[in-house]
């Protein structure tokens, strides 16, 4: 009995042991990871940077306006009738006074033939009532009907020619003409529409500023015109018309601007946008607008600084300004000089270690051109 004793204290001792053992064999190999995990450091991250410039930069009141029409009208049907010929396309350029669509005109023409016979006999009579009232031979009144009467026929035919040319639609205006909404044969009721006609040569674009800066506009003022629709172009227009109202709910003033356009690029209705050019110039510290991390509570970049021949990353809050094609002006936050980070900030943290690579860093530019390539 007391060597089975024994041999369980022996057996349970030894287990003991072992197990201790074996936690103390991975008390050592998880205090040997945490020594590892304290020492390790993130290798650096690799980004481009550039240095925050000074510039000067043309001062101006940009806002969103739209492209207006200086003539613009749809063409209609003054009198009803049947489309008898059609003389243009949907797209196409026409002059001034150019046929566009000829309606029926055979039942007005034959009242004109009847109309000029009646005005004939009616000159003929007025011709021998003049006659026998100088041989005294009828009476005064004879001759003021007789005249009454020519004068009452000439003015029927001109009237019925009047309906005949108003039976040819012309173009009022040289320009480009919309979609034609007319066919041949189709029978037009008095006011139909057929077709819009635009000139292009010249447009407006119309936008609005702050009360603010009424004492900064003034009448022939430039001003440079951008659209996404054609990148990298530029027109330059004159401020036309300051309106003499402020608009009650907004408290702003409209502007227009006559642009040329001789291209006929910008249309009707287009976005684009207007900056009326200032004659001074801003002082701006700018800097590529890809350095920006963009959050709700504030923008940021990040500012490259060496501590201890290392270069580090620190997170920086800046407050934006106005932007120029691919750079962006910052009202505070950065001082002339600094390097910051222009791609790769998307990956960084506040002090995580950075190596600078600007062999493909892309150039920033105010003024950006679409590459040939």
């Amino acid at each position: 009995m007391k060597k089975n004793v024994v041999r369980v204290v022996v057996a349970v001792v030894g287990l003991l042991l072992v197990v201790g053992g074996l936690g103390a064999v991975k008390a050592g190999q998880i205090g040997s990871m945490i020594k590892a995990g304290e020492s390790y450091a993130p290798p650096p991250e690799v980004v481009t940077t550039s240095k925050v410039g000074a510039e000067q930069w043309e001062a101006g009141l940009s806002a969103v306006g739209s492209v207006v029409a200086v003539r613009q009208v749809t063409i209609a049907a003054e009198l009803p009738g049947l489309v008898k010929d059609l003389s243009f396309d949907s797209g196409q350029a026409v002059q001034k006074g150019a046929v566009l669509v000829r309606l029926d005109t055979s039942i007005e023409e034959a009242q004109l033939a009847a109309a000029q016979a009646d005005a004939e006999l009616a000159k003929l009579n007025l011709e021998r009532a003049q006659t026998l009232r100088n041989a005294n031979v009828n009476a005064a009144q004879d001759l003021d009907l007789a005249r009454a009467r020519a004068k009452q026929s000439e003015a029927q035919v001109m009237g019925i020619q009047a309906t005949i040319a108003k039976k040819t639609i012309r173009a009022p205006f040289a320009g480009r003409l919309g979609i034609r909404q007319v066919e041949l044969g189709q029978v037009l009721g008095a006011g139909t529409p057929l077709v819009s006609l635009t000139a292009l040569d010249n447009v407006y674009v119309e936008h609005f500023l702050p009360q603010q800066s009424l004492s900064k506009l003034g009448d022939g003022q430039g001003v440079r015109i951008t659209t996404d629709v054609y990148p990298g172009e530029t027109w330059m227009g004159k401020v036309a018309v300051i309106n003499n109202e402020i608009e009650a709910t907004t408290r702003n003033v409209r502007i227009r601007t006559l642009v040329e356009n001789a291209d006929g690029r910008l249309r009707p209705g287009m976005f684009v946008n207007a900056s009326v050019l200032m004659p001074d110039k801003d002082q701006v510290l700018a800097i590529p607008g890809t350095s920006v991390l963009y959050a709700p509570y504030g923008d940021s970049v990040f500012v490259v600084e060496e501590k201890d021949g290392q270069s580090i990353a620190r997170q920086q809050f800046v407050r934006l300004g106005q932007r120029r094609g691919d750079l962006v002006a910052v009202e505070s936050g950065l001082t002339a000089d600094q390097t910051i980070v222009t791609s790769g900030a998307f990956k960084l943290r506040n002090g995580a270690a950075v190596k600078v690579n600007n062999t493909l860093a892309p150039a920033a530019s105010a003024t950006p051109k679409p590459s040939d390539t």
